[in-house]
């Protein structure tokens, strides 16, 4: 069974769907990556239907969600407020959730205002401290062959990230540390999705590319507050994750109920990389 609409939010409309095989576990949220991105490619989860109810939510400026004009909206504490009215507008007095890559800074950011009923936190491919992605993506860029980080670094430099030179150096990026899937590299439903996303937040918010923080999260690092979160957790990546497994596992040993999973034969897309190890290791842990 499933079904869609709008709930209303500060600064506009959010589109969600939501599963639901008439199961009686605890409900679980998913929180996209981006920021500025959509649920859609996350869509495949809600196979986790069987066990519990699955809501999927665009945040507000992307997706099918409205997309307002006020750019002053494209702030973490914003999105951390939208979480709390979808909540508070589906009557999830309990609820676990599951965040993907931006969706994990913005679990945790929510998570850090203590909010009651939340049973359980996935952080999947995770990034709590941007100096530290920042860093990794250095390391990780590093593995390139020269010409490729070459092109990267002019093209940072030169203000000429649209540029298809640069296009085509990301490519290469991401098919070691973003999706690995050799049959596929770009999956058309990958290219469908990047129509529901909205540049310019993720430019607000993070920057030009990955490797270089440059917007308003550039200073964010939640890592000294980890221990704050009571609640069990479990850290997931990609053995070729960007959100390198050293990283993920040390963000996993400073949670008090903290586990750790690595996916072998990922990068950063392990939901849809591996799809039914993924299901597995979910659901096995909010059970």
């Amino acid at each position: 069974m499933r079904e869609e609409g709008y709930i209303e939010v500060t600064g506009g409309r959010v589109w969600y769907q939501k599963f639901n095989k008439n199961t009686t576990g605890t409900p679980v949220i998913i929180l996209h990556g981006g920021p500025g991105s959509s649920s859609y490619s996350l869509e495949g989860l809600q196979a986790l239907q069987e066990e519990r109810p699955v809501i999927l939510y665009d945040q507000l400026g992307c997706g099918r969600s409205d997309r307002p004009s006020d750019t002053s909206l494209w702030q973490l504490d914003r999105f951390v407020e939208e979480l709390g009215q979808v909540r508070e507008a589906l009557n999830l007095d309990e609820v676990h959730i599951l965040g993907h890559s931006w969706g994990t800074t913005l679990a945790a950011a929510y998570c850090l205002t203590k909010p009651s009923g939340v049973k359980s936190v996935i952080f999947s491919s995770p990034c709590l401290s941007a100096p530290r992605w920042e860093k990794d993506q250095i390391e990780n860029l590093k593995t390139l062959p020269i010409e490729i980080q070459e092109t990267i670094k002019r093209c940072e430099e030169n203000g000429t990230t649209d540029s298809e030179e640069f296009k085509a150096a990301i490519q290469e990026f991401n098919t070691r540390f973003v999706c690995r899937v050799e049959s596929e590299p770009d999956p058309e439903w990958v290219k469908k999705g990047s129509g529901y996303r909205n540049p310019e937040i993720y430019n607000i918010m993070w920057g030009p590319s990955e490797f270089s923080v440059k917007g308003n999260l550039k200073s964010f690092d939640c890592t000294s507050r980890l221990n704050e979160i009571s609640c069990p957790t479990l850290f997931t990546c990609g053995r070729y994750d960007e959100a390198t497994p050293e990283s993920t596992e040390y963000f996993s040993s400073l949670v008090p109920n903290g586990k750790f999973h690595v996916f072998e034969n990922s990068a950063h897309m392990a939901y849809f990389e591996e799809h039914d190890e993924f299901l597995r290791v979910a659901g096995n842990f909010f059970s």
